[in-house]
């Protein structure tokens, strides 16, 4: 049985609630001086300040800082820091797929798969690849995108399925994680 695709209102609707929340949730993160403030160091401190809990913490802080656009390079770098080039590269890589499977949650959550609802010929053309090739191509866009929230918007709202996204994505971020722990000394100087 296929589900009736929803009315132009109630998309509109969804996609309004979801910037809405994307839109607040920046807002608060900019008032609150996380947004251009917060750099590895500081992930590192809080981190550190957290003690056993400290995977916990650096987890949701990236799982929140990626939904208020802080480049997922900060957490990456601050993982590094904290637990050096392996396990530091683990635990980034770990950070890395939790924040884009949170973002792809709450955006698919809110705003449904509004994409597919867009009878354009361009949009279908570009939803084709999705459908096609799902993994392969979340594997491709994270290799160059890697933890962008704008792609993570438009993979939730595309008709991709979750296991698809989270498998995708996983296989995907793992080059760009180990290329900078690889480059981590090169970086930091």
């Amino acid at each position: 049985m296929s589900q009736r695709p929803p009315s132009p209102k109630v998309l509109l609707l969804r996609v309004a609630a979801l910037v809405l929340v994307l839109g607040g949730g920046f807002f608060l993160a900019v008032k609150m001086g996380w947004v251009g403030d917060l750099d590895a160091e500081g992930v590192r401190t809080l981190v550190q300040s957290a003690g056993a809990w400290g995977v916990v913490l650096y987890l949701v802080l990236f799982a929140l800082g990626e939904l208020v656009h802080i480049p997922g390079m900060v957490f990456v770098a601050a993982a590094l820091l904290l637990w050096g080039p392996w396990a530091g590269a683990a635990v980034g890589w770990l950070g890395c797929v939790v924040s884009v499977v949170v973002t792809f949650v709450v955006v698919r959550s809110v705003g449904g798969q509004a994409l597919t609802a867009i009878d354009k010929p361009w949009m279908t053309k570009a939803l084709a690849w999705l459908g096609k090739a799902p993994i392969r191509t979340i594997i491709a866009l994270r290799l160059v995108m890697w933890v962008a929230p704008p792609l993570n918007y438009l993979l939730a709202l595309s008709g991709v399925k979750f296991r698809d996204f989270v498998i995708g994505s996983a296989v995907g971020l793992l080059a760009p994680v180990a290329f900078i722990a690889y480059a981590a000394d090169w970086i930091f100087n």
